[in-house]
């Protein structure tokens, strides 16, 4: 249809204006609403429609003697026309994202963009690939609905492992109430596949997000590409954050560890995808001391955790029942008690008539009082407290140290008065202050690998603190970029269960090994301080691969033969190991070039990822019983994910 001239705007105010001001704001249309009367098929507003000529000619179309009304074509007309393009109304009534002028909730199409590091669409991988021409860590794709479930689909596992003290073994079983997790694979697909499984389950989720930054940093040593495109960045984050609030419990959170060049961008979003009401707080972490050669001299010393809930104010956001060590004794009987200071903070000369030797009545033990403090009880008051147990010697217990009385505190009455806790003031001095350094996490993977094997490790303190705030024993932490396994690793020492999922191969040269040595009682990081002597297991699985082999293959290969060579496996698959990839139906292979001389290495490489078909990856749980695909699954593998998925044999 030709361009609809301003007209059709002069029209329909000579009509509208008889519903009043109901159609208008100030003189011009509120076009947004009557689009939504459109929609409603509003009977009083298409009657007035009707009466207009320019509109019975222009949108009233007859077909085998039906006179059909073209409702469509009028609202994009009303909303989208080039008319208003230079006008302020264009945005008046409706504000949001557009793309070729219209609203993107408008538009049917569905994108997704995810970069390789724990993505699928991409042509990069690490910061080498980077360097090597693939300056974009994206292949833009528009994906179909179906194809969307297809490739958010659970995944077949295999390569099976589990790891305790008596070190590597097959496993064929799964028990979701006990064991630990560690998946290799892309981030976003394991996710979906462990949505069934963990919906409403993990109490903690801490993620440290591959950071983005605003320009090209020279001293970049990530082992992955960092410098993502803003939009592209975002959009990364925001498909995995809205599979992890699925996985989050009732009163769970989660902990997001930033830079501060993405940390306002993403907090947009992060509000967008948990709710602005569910942010409970900006948390800044110091992560060095100081630096000179910095732009305007002004040294960045902290990133910075966003803290989101799924409970509300009255629930444990992020503060939790203090974990106590309770005391099970004779004298109280299914009574436990733990010991607190039985002294205040005030002199003798504040409170003189507490200014009394102590005496331990079962064994005449003397205590004197502490001249730089005062008892809490008075000599008056001392008999009533020590008669209903509310004052306990140290003397009078074979197992308990200490040089003073106490107070003791019964569980019955923690119980009935306890509340969560606030975040406690020394772990929020512990990140301000630099009790979490980023050089602590370096020095404890120098102490278990050589540092070229991981530079960016946060420190088990970090985790630590964060973990003993937001979970209890047996609760379930979760980390999908895991990295070298810090949060893993510290989970197993402080006795809570973990899920951990990395796609890049250093997951089996540092993030498991680093598992065996906790397991094997390492010392290092919070060890020494939690009592740390090894024990513990985990359960390791791979989403078993497909076009995934093919498309890391295609990444690393450096020159135009091995694309061919590739190529070659991806028309006819290995035998014994892997399918022949899925292919574009789009693409017309006759017509690829592998003469050196007439195409660019760089432009081959893209083009062959472009013909990988990206909704399959890694097979679907779906194809398990298929034989070609039966056949490169091994009978423990095969019974491992009829067990993990509850549709044994």
């Amino acid at each position: 249809m030709s361009k609809i001239e301003p007209r059709l705007f002069d029209e329909l105010k000579k009509v509208l204006v008889s519903f009043g001001g109901k159609y208008f704001i100030g003189d011009e249309l509120n076009r947004s609403k009557v689009s939504d009367d459109l929609r409603a098929y509003d009977e009083a507003l298409l009657a007035k429609l009707f009466e207009i000529d320019f509109i019975k000619k222009n949108y009233i179309k007859e077909v085998a003697g039906q006179k059909l009304f073209q409702i469509d074509q009028l609202e994009e007309a009303i909303l989208y026309d080039d008319y208003w393009d230079t006008s302020y109304t264009k945005y008046e009534n409706r504000v949001g994202l557009t793309t070729n002028g219209k609203f993107i909730e408008d538009n049917q199409d569905v994108v997704l963009d995810f970069p390789f590091k724990d993505g699928v669409l991409t042509a990069s991988m690490t910061k080498e690939d980077n360097e090597n021409g693939y300056d974009d860590a994206f292949l833009n794709e528009v994906i179909e609905k179906d194809e969307i479930d297809r490739l958010f689909d659970k995944k077949i596992l295999n390569n099976v492992k589990r790891y305790d003290v008596d070190g590597e073994k097959d496993t064929d079983c799964f028990d979701t109430e006990k064991d630990n997790l560690i998946i290799k694979g892309n981030n976003l697909l394991a996710l979906h596949t462990l949505a069934d499984k963990y919906a409403s389950r993990i109490k903690m989720i801490y993620v440290d997000v591959p950071y983005y930054f605003k320009k090209k940093i020279s001293e970049d040593s990530f082992k992955y590409n960092s410098n993502f495109h803003l939009s592209a960045w975002l959009t990364f984050l925001k498909n995995r954050l809205e599979i992890a609030k699925q996985l989050m419990s009732e009163n769970g959170s989660i902990w997001i560890n930033i830079s501060e060049d993405g940390m306002h961008y993403l907090k947009v979003m992060a509000d967008a995808v948990f709710g602005k009401e569910k942010f409970v707080g900006t948390i800044p972490r110091k992560t060095r001391n100081g630096k000179s050669d910095v732009t305007y001299n002004m040294s960045q010393d902290f990133d910075w955790l966003l803290v989101y809930t799924n409970g509300n104010e009255k629930d444990a956001i992020v503060g939790r029942t203090v974990e106590r060590q309770y005391y099970n004794t004779p004298d109280f009987p299914n009574r436990p008690w733990r010991k607190a200071d039985l002294t205040k903070q005030t002199t003798i000369a504040q409170r003189p008539n507490s200014n009394f030797t102590m005496i331990n009545p079962k064994s005449g033990k003397k205590y004197p009082v502490n001249p730089k403090r005062s008892w809490a009880v008075t000599e008056e008051t001392f008999d009533e407290w020590y008669k209903n147990g509310g004052i306990g010697f140290p003397d009078d217990y074979e197992f308990m140290s200490g040089d003073k009385p106490f107070r003791r505190v019964f569980k019955d009455e923690d119980d009935a008065r306890s509340k969560p806790s606030a975040v406690y003031s020394d772990f929020l001095l512990k990140l301000f202050s630099g009790g979490t350094v980023n050089k602590l996490g370096n020095d404890q993977i120098d102490n278990l690998f050589n540092r070229d094997s991981f530079d960016y490790a946060k420190p088990e303190q970090l985790l630590a603190e964060i973990i003993k705030i937001t979970t209890n024993k047996n609760d379930i932490v979760l980390d999908f970029f895991m990295g070298s396994a810090t949060t893993q690793a510290v989970a197993m020492k402080m006795n809570r269960r973990f899920i951990g999922i990395e796609q890049m191969d250093y997951i089996n040269t540092v993030s498991v090994p680093r598992l065996q040595k906790v397991i094997d009682g390492e010392q290092g990081g919070i060890s020494k301080d939690v009592n740390w002597q090894g024990g513990g297991s985990f359960v390791y699985a791979e989403l078993m691969s497909k076009n995934m082999g093919y498309l890391q293959d295609l990444i690393s290969s450096k020159k135009i033969d091995e694309l061919h060579e590739v190529y070659n496996r991806m028309l006819s698959g290995v035998e014994g190991s892997q399918e022949p990839a899925d292919i574009s139906f789009k693409a017309d292979l006759d017509k690829i070039e592998w003469d050196a001389t007439k195409v660019k290495f760089e432009d081959q490489k893209r083009l062959l990822v472009k013909l990988l078909d990206k909704n399959g990856l890694y097979y679907n749980y779906s194809e398990i019983d298929d034989q070609n695909v039966r056949e490169f699954l091994s009978d423990s593998d095969y019974q491992f994910n009829k067990d993990f998925y509850g549709t044994g044999e």
